[in-house]
């Protein structure tokens, strides 16, 4: 990645730990292992890099253009099945941007510009952010058509005891939001295919293997919605960045453009009937 050999990197690290007067590394049969004091010092390492990229992408878009490089983090679901959809029209418009994506259902830290918009899936706690609610996304229950041709389709709640169902691992979000669920329903749910992953478990229901939780606009896309007059819950989507970088012209444009684009996501399809609940934060 520095594009410098091993000997080099091996001379600057003794440098440094000659400069600080301790050592940072153990070196031992299977390499370097860093030690307390340098994992320490990492965080604030990482905190210099940050600063160091924003800063590379600052000046990538100086002026009024709207042109240079807008660092954006989301979850690993919206990542894969929204933002493609969201960003097409957006390089249509300014084909100048540089888009980088970030996916993690982790929280970057936009406060210490880790990127500089986030899509986060809950209301944004931290100070210094300009936030933007552009609505609800409502959660239902999918499966294939050809699973359902195989299986039959549940009438009711209670028939899903009889079905394949896919659901979380071991996520204490989703276990909570799972939790809450059986609660709404009165009744246990197994997952007898189980991951953390929300891509992973869309493609096995695409793939028939059983009925699962997707997104509306999602599910309807592709799959057979399953109990179509039960929203099982809905996330709230939020636009944030940091304060200060609104002022750029280039990632006010991306704000907007998300902001716009997502408040259309959520309300493109005709939903008559909401039932609010606790959701995994993830998407």
């Amino acid at each position: 990645m520095l594009g410098l050999t091993q000997p080099t990197v091996r001379h600057r690290i003794e440098a440094l730990e000659h400069a600080i007067g301790q050592p940072l590394f153990s070196r031992n049969v299977n390499g370097l292992v860093p030690t307390d004091e340098a994992r320490e010092l990492a965080v604030h390492v990482r905190r210099m890099a940050f600063a160091s990229e924003a800063f590379y992408r600052a000046a990538s878009g100086v002026g009024s253009e709207i042109a240079g490089t807008v660092r954006i983090s989301v979850a690993e679901f919206v990542g894969i099945e929204i933002m493609p959809l969201l960003l097409a029209s957006l390089r249509d418009s300014h084909p100048e941007l540089e888009l980088e994506l970030v996916l993690s259902n982790e929280n970057a830290d936009l406060l210490g510009q880790e990127v500089d918009i986030a899509i986060r899936m809950h209301r944004p706690c931290q100070g210094a952010l300009v936030t933007k609610r552009v609505g609800c996304i409502p959660l239902g229950f999918f499966a294939a058509g050809s699973y359902l041709e195989r299986h039959g389709v549940p009438k009711c709640a209670a028939d899903l005891a009889a079905h394949t169902l896919i659901g979380s691992d071991r996520s204490r979000m989703d276990r909570d939001f799972t939790r809450e669920l059986q609660k709404k329903l009165g009744q246990t749910l197994y997952f007898a295919l189980r991951t953390d992953s929300h891509p992973a478990q869309l493609a096995m229901m695409r793939t028939g293997l059983g009925i699962g939780v997707t997104q509306l606009p999602i599910g309807e896309r592709d799959l057979v919605r399953v109990l179509p007059g039960l929203i099982v819950a809905e996330l709230e989507a939020w636009v944030v960045a940091h304060a200060d970088l609104r002022h750029s012209h280039r990632i006010d444009a991306v704000f907007r453009h998300l902001a716009a684009n997502l408040r259309q996501y959520c309300t493109g399809t005709q939903i008559t009937q909401i039932t609010s609940g606790s959701f995994p934060s993830s998407g």
